[in-house]
């Protein structure tokens, strides 16, 4: 979906070399060059002229970021478990395999432009005693991104509060907002890499566009990442060792600057391009992604029956483009509400991941779904 050439982005390798002592086993936390790697790039790109670095004691190679949050899932214990709806739909499963975690969802919408404020979270967390918060930033499926000050405010409850911050940072090169090239971490505010509770899973799935390489990391204080390597041992072995090796060409942070350039430019004027397509269709995002490559469409003011997620997504199959149906993103491990009760149900997730051609085929296609309804009603 988001493979493929794209100017200005390094060239993927067609081959890679396979060294003698990669055919072994590698450490369930990962080689050492690579986390070395790593650490460096968050060092380089968000910690420059802070006392505090991450070094390769502080980051754990894993198979994919499920994997990753099965292993953190695997050590986190007993403890109450806040996030935010909408979110990223591999959620709802670790949050129910897991047997020791209670999850509170916090509902966002619309008229907070899915945003909760910093006084809001702090209530959140002493109100509902929550010992962990898990997020993804940017957001999947809302395109909305935490930054700066607000970023920095997360830190400081997350300190001061006891309270243990994971933040999923997959699209954090999907930044539209800042100049070219600017990308988003929370690491960037962390005071102490070893004392801060801030865990932060990332990898080549997205900025890298390599999803296939299931090449992640876990950053987070080293007696997190110690125990990531004991979880790890039982749960699925360590990723891939060649791989590792081939990897770390793309972590230099200055690869990962212009990657993330070229991404921003290209991405930003598909963004643009879907926006006034819709918009042209009588469908305007009321708030539009400033980060990421999905759009959050409420089609809650189309005719019956298309205006319900699920079904629009039904009759976007007939014409076979693929929207994902809003009900998938409330994340919702104990079933407690119903589908029509979903606050969720009015909506869809749009990709302009794809080349621009596939994505104004897949437009023409649901304008062309649309009127049909419409003018059945007239």
């Amino acid at each position: 979906m988001i493979m493929g050439h794209i100017e200005g982005c390094k060239e993927r390798p067609h081959r890679i070399e396979v060294p003698e002592d990669t055919y072994e086993y590698a450490s369930t936390s990962g080689i050492t060059p690579l986390k070395k790697a790593v650490a460096n790039l968050y060092n380089e790109t968000y910690r420059k002229g802070k006392e505090s670095k991450y070094t390769e004691e502080n980051v754990c190679i894993v198979p994919g970021g499920r994997a990753g949050l099965s292993r953190l899932g695997a050590a986190l214990g007993d403890v109450h478990v806040g996030y935010f709806l909408p979110e990223y739909t591999a959620y709802e499963q670790i949050l129910s395999v897991f047997k020791s975690f209670v999850p509170i969802p916090t509902t966002l919408d619309e008229s907070t432009r899915y945003h909760i404020t910093p006084d809001e979270l702090e209530k959140e967390i002493t109100g509902r005693g929550l010992g962990v918060i898990v997020a993804s930033n940017p957001r999947n499926p809302t395109g909305q991104v935490i930054q700066d000050s607000e970023l920095e405010a997360l830190v400081r409850i997350a300190r001061n509060r006891h309270t243990t911050m994971i933040m999923d940072e997959f699209y954090s090169a999907y930044i539209y907002d800042k100049e070219e090239g600017k990308t988003v971490s929370i690491s960037e505010f962390v005071d102490d890499v070893n004392e801060d509770p801030v865990i932060i899973l990332d990898g080549l799935t997205k900025n890298f566009r390599m999803p296939g390489w299931r090449i992640c990391w876990i950053v987070a204080p080293k007696t997190v990442i110690a125990s990531m390597e004991s979880t790890g041992s039982f749960l699925e072995g360590g990723a891939s060792h060649p791989l590792q090796y081939a990897a770390m060409p793309f972590l230099d942070p200055e690869v990962f600057k212009n990657e993330a350039k070229a991404l921003q430019k290209h991405f930003k004027k598909k963004r643009d391009y879907v926006l006034d397509r819709l918009e042209r269709m009588g469908l305007k995002v009321h708030v539009p992604p400033n980060a990421t490559f999905y759009v959050w469409l409420n089609v809650s003011g189309l005719p019956e029956p298309i205006n319900a997620g699920l079904n629009f997504f039904e009759e976007c199959l007939k014409e076979k483009v693929i929207v994902v149906p809003g009900i998938f993103f409330d994340v919702n491990p104990a079933h407690r509400r119903e589908l029509f009760e979903s606050p969720c149900h009015h909506f869809v997730r749009l990709s302009f991941g794809p080349p621009i051609e596939e994505v104004k085929k897949g437009l023409d296609n649901i304008e062309r779904m649309i009127n049909k309804f419409k003018k059945d009603r007239q």
